[in-house]
């Protein structure tokens, strides 16, 4: 009996011992070219194998998101949509068509600063540095004279998505790698990853947290030095993005212009440089920080201010900070 109390004693202890180490949850980080852009995939998992298989399946559902929704693609139905504007409606799956959906109710949300029509304008501008006239003023305006979420007629019933105007296309790039993260987020919660983080070139969308314990902490570039970082901010289970304009831009006259483009106007955004979105999903995230950029200061957090859980920090192009009502940030 005694040594029967014994093995089990042993057996009771084995069990801790390899609770505590050989399966404690564990961070698990894969980085790759998605969508033609940078993911790194984080989830915590007991083992190397079970972490491996878990960002193997959050590959796989990018990927379909991305055959789906691509208008590179000639096999897409954004393709088809696309090669059909003007013509005739294009039956697709339900899932593109309430992408487009929500797409649209963005559009109105934001009196049409954001708008997936905007695949349609002409690319007049360039940030290259070989740009060292403005365009002409009948130039800008022609360049947007197919964009128009208005143009986007949608049939409920068939699942069918017509663009009025031949030569009209849409496109997903100010949304796509938000949703993307939130289809392979929604999938590895299914598959019972507790914790992870997607930062989809900077689309980050967590859930859970880090195996400590603590929140995952999403860093805030500094716009007026991109080395350094900014700020500090935990997050346990929603998205991040932040639309930056460092980089890519012109100055005339003593204006800058940023390449981030108003499909009403066809004129660049100018007064930020910085706009950081936190929303419950990335899909909404991504159009909403491109949306502030287009809409400006004042007008971009009024707009933010009456939405329910959506908040943003914007940095203008005097490098001041201006906060939506309900955010607290740890500065470094």
């Amino acid at each position: 009996m005694r040594l029967q109390n014994k093995l089990k004693g042993l057996t009771t202890a084995l069990m801790v011992f390899f609770t505590m180490v050989g399966f404690a949850q564990q961070p698990y980080k894969q980085t790759l070219k998605l969508m033609g852009s940078r993911f790194d995939i984080t989830v915590v998992a007991s083992d190397a194998v079970k972490g491996n298989e878990y960002i193997d399946n959050a590959v796989s559902e990018i990927t379909r998101i991305e055959k789906l929704i691509s208008s590179w693609d000639e096999n897409s139905q954004t393709s088809a949509i696309n090669k059909n504007a003007g013509i005739e409606p294009v039956k697709v799956d339900l899932e593109l068509f309430s992408l487009i959906e929500r797409a649209i109710g963005i559009s109105k949300l934001t009196d049409g600063a954001f708008d997936i029509s905007y695949a349609s304008m002409d690319r007049i501008w360039h940030f290259d540095g070989s740009m060292t006239v403005m365009p002409p003023e009948n130039k800008i305006k022609a360049s947007v004279a197919k964009v128009g979420f208005q143009n986007i007629v949608l049939d409920k019933v068939n699942t069918t998505v017509f663009l009025k105007l031949e030569g009209m296309k849409i496109g997903f790039g100010a949304i796509g790698k938000g949703y993307a993260a939130d289809k392979a987020k929604a999938l590895l919660i299914e598959k019972g990853v507790v914790s992870g983080i997607i930062n989809a070139s900077g689309d980050m969308n967590t859930w859970g947290k880090q195996p400590d314990g603590t929140a995952w902490k999403v860093a805030i570039t500094n716009p007026m030095n991109k080395n350094k970082v900014f700020a500090l901010l935990p997050i346990t289970n929603g998205a991040v993005v932040t639309s930056g304009n460092y980089e890519k831009y012109v100055n005339f006259k003593g204006k800058r212009y940023t390449h981030i483009i108003d499909p009403r106007t066809g004129y660049p955004s100018s007064g930020i440089i910085s706009v950081t979105v936190f929303a419950p999903k990335a899909e909404l995230a991504d159009a909403l920080a491109t949306s502030v950029f287009v809409m400006g200061k004042e007008a971009g957090l009024d707009r933010i201010n009456q939405l329910p859980k959506i908040e943003c920090i914007i940095i203008d192009d005097k490098g001041n900070i201006i906060k939506s009502n309900n955010i607290e940030i740890d500065k470094l």
